[in-house]
């Protein structure tokens, strides 16, 4: 039986091979997320407004994060959860950190997962070069930051 299988299974994995060649430019509608730190959110927001009516490469979505300064000091676990949150989101291009503690910590765990770490105290310009980036000709949204910004 399993010797009537094999060839099936084989030229199954042929078929869906094939669907994966072809073009490899992304899709036109293809939706990107940027990991942005809580001070620098709301710069970041109005920037991806502004990129949105002019956008060559696929829409960059601003996704703010939690606020990792508490008080006086930094909460380093909500550092982690926020750089962690982004290198699970397959759509990631960049993550956006504003300077200080929290940068340092959070820094090796999203280069670690290939994604671009920007430190900035600029929303706005952190987006522009990310959107920069996103404007080229590449398969890999990820990779074009990546190779661009972080």
């Amino acid at each position: 039986m399993a010797s009537r299988m094999a060839p099936a299974a084989v030229l199954l994995a042929l078929a869906l091979l094939a669907l994966g060649c072809g073009d490899d430019n992304v899709s036109a509608d293809a939706v990107v997320s940027v990991y942005v730190a809580a001070p620098l959110c709301a710069e970041a927001q109005r920037e991806a407004g502004r990129d949105r009516e002019a956008a060559a490469g696929p829409e960059a979505r601003v996704v703010c994060l939690s606020p990792a300064r508490t008080g006086g000091g930094v909460d380093l676990a909500r550092a982690g959860r926020n750089a962690r949150r982004a290198t699970e989101d397959s759509t990631s291009v960049a993550y956006v950190e504003s300077p200080g503690p929290a940068a340092k910590f959070t820094q090796s765990i999203v280069e670690a997962a290939s994604i671009a770490w920007v430190e900035t105290s600029s929303g706005a310009t952190a987006m522009r070069r990310v959107f920069e980036a996103l404007e080229g000709d590449s398969s890999s949204p990820r990779q074009a930051v990546l190779d661009q910004v972080g």
